[in-house]
C-alpha cells in the first residue's frame, strides 16, 4: 500500500509519534504518568508525543514527562506544545535525580554512542552510571530500557540474526558500556524487584537520519558505499517507538529481553541500488560483503507485539523523495559500516 510521504518536519513528527489502537490498549493496562528519561535525543521527542497523544484518548489526569538536559530550547518548546511536561535534568546528577517526580512507568533512552573513541569514559559514566542512579531511583516503577544490538557478536549473514538467547560478545567499548547499561538493570531487577523490559534496537529510521538516509545522502554526493559490513535490520522509528509503549504491561522481573527491529536480513548493496533508481544515480561501492554482519531476530517481537507496520519500499520512496528534496537532515551518521565497535 502506498502511503502519502510527509513533506516537512511537522508531518513527519506527526507520522513518527502516531499512535496505534494496540498502544493506546497496552498504556490502558498501565497506570500512572509515564517518565521518559533521555528524551531530547534523535528518538525521545517522537516517543513522548506518542505517549501524550496515547494517553489523550484514554485520560485527561495522566501525564507525559520528558526528562533531559535539553541542550536545544526549540525541541524543549515543541514537546510542551504537544502537551508534554518537561524537566531538565542531568541524570548523572544523584540529586536532581532524586528530586524527579515519581512515575509508574518509565521509558529509559539516555546514552552515548559517537565520540566514545575520543572520550572513552564519558561514555561509560553516561551509559552504565546513569543507569544505575535511575534504576535505583525508579526501583518501584515498570521500566523499558533501550539498548542495542550492537551487545551481540556479528553473525553469519545467512542465520537470520542473533536471537535473545544469543550469547552477548559487545565488540568495543560502546557495546560493552551498553551490556553495562543493562546489566544495571538486571541488577536493579534482582535486587529490588524491579519489572524491566531491555530492547535491544538497531537500527532505527528516520527519513532525516538512519541507515536508509546515510546511503542516499552518500549516493547524492558521490562517495562510494563501503560494503564489508553488508546486510543491516532497519525499524521505522514508529514501529520502534511503539513497542517501547506495548512492553511496558510485559515488564518482568528478571527482565524481558527483546529485539527491536525489523523482520528482514537487508543487503546493503540492493539497498543502495533501490534508492539510485529512485534518486537517479549510480551508487558507488567500494570493498565486497564479508559472510557476517550485526544482525538480530526480531521473532520475538513480533510474537508479543506484532510485526513492523511499514514495509521497506515505503521507506526507500520515503527517504529518497526527502534526501531528493534537500530536506533538513539531523546531520548523525550511524556509522552502521563499523566492523570493529569504534566510534
Amino acid at each position: 500500500m502506498s502511503l502519502p510521504a510527509p513533506s516537512t518536519g511537522p508531518e513527519l513528527d506527526d507520522s513518527l509519534s502516531e499512535p496505534r489502537d494496540a498502544t493506546v490498549a497496552a498504556l490502558a493496562r498501565t497506570d500512572g504518568d509515564i517518565l521518559v528519561l533521555g528524551a531530547g535525543g534523535k528518538m525521545g521527542p517522537t516517543i513522548a508525543r506518542m505517549a501524550a497523544r496515547a494517553l489523550a484518548r484514554l485520560s485527561a489526569s495522566r501525564r507525559v514527562i520528558a526528562v533531559s538536559r535539553f541542550s536545544s530550547p526549540a525541541a524543549e518548546h515543541a514537546l510542551r506544545d504537544a502537551g508534554v511536561a518537561t524537566i531538565r535534568c542531568d541524570l548523572l546528577d544523584r540529586e536532581a535525580v532524586a528530586r524527579l517526580p515519581d512515575a509508574p512507568s518509565v521509558i529509559y533512552m539516555a546514552g552515548q554512542k559517537f565520540g566514545t573513541r575520543d572520550a572513552p569514559a564519558t561514555t561509560w559514566m553516561l551509559n552504565v552510571v546513569a543507569p544505575a542512579i535511575c534504576a535505583g531511583r525508579f526501583s518501584g516503577s515498570r521500566i523499558v530500557a533501550f539498548s542495542t544490538g550492537n551487545v551481540y557478536p556479528l553473525v553469519p549473514a545467512s542465520g537470520g540474526g542473533a536471537t535473545e538467547t544469543t550469547a552477548t560478545a559487545p565488540v568495543g567499548e560502546y557495546a560493552m558500556s551498553c551490556l553495562g547499561r543493562e546489566r544495571m538493570f538486571e541488577y536493579a531487577s534482582a535486587a529490588n524487584g524491579t519489572r524491566v523490559a531491555i530492547a535491544r534496537l538497531n537500527y532505527a529510521i528516520d527519513l532525516r537520519y538512519g541507515v536508509l538516509t546515510d546511503l542516499a545522502t552518500s549516493i547524492v554526493a558521490g562517495r562510494a558505499i563501503p560494503l564489508a559490513m553488508g546486510y543491516v535490520n532497519v525499524i521505522w522509528q514508529r514501529d520502534a517507538n511503539r513497542v517501547a509503549f506495548e512492553l511496558l504491561p510485559l515488564t518482568a522481573c528478571p527482565p524481558l529481553v527483546v529485539n527491536v527491529t525489523g523482520p528482514a536480513t537487508l543487503p546493503v548493496r540492493d539497498l543502495a541500488c533501490a534508492l539510485g533508481q529512485r534518486l537517479g544515480r549510480e551508487p558507488v561501492f567500494t570493498g565486497t560483503e564479508a559472510s557476517d554482519a550485526l544482525l538480530s531476530n526480531s521473532g520475538l517481537m513480533q510474537s508479543l507485539v506484532g510485526a513492523p507496520e511499514m514495509e521497506i519500499d515505503t521507506l526507500l520512496d520515503w527517504v529518497a523523495a526527502w534526501v531528493r528534496a534537500g530536506k533538513p537532515l539531523l546531520g548523525k551518521p550511524t556509522h552502521f559500516e563499523t566492523r570493529d565497535g569504534a566510534f
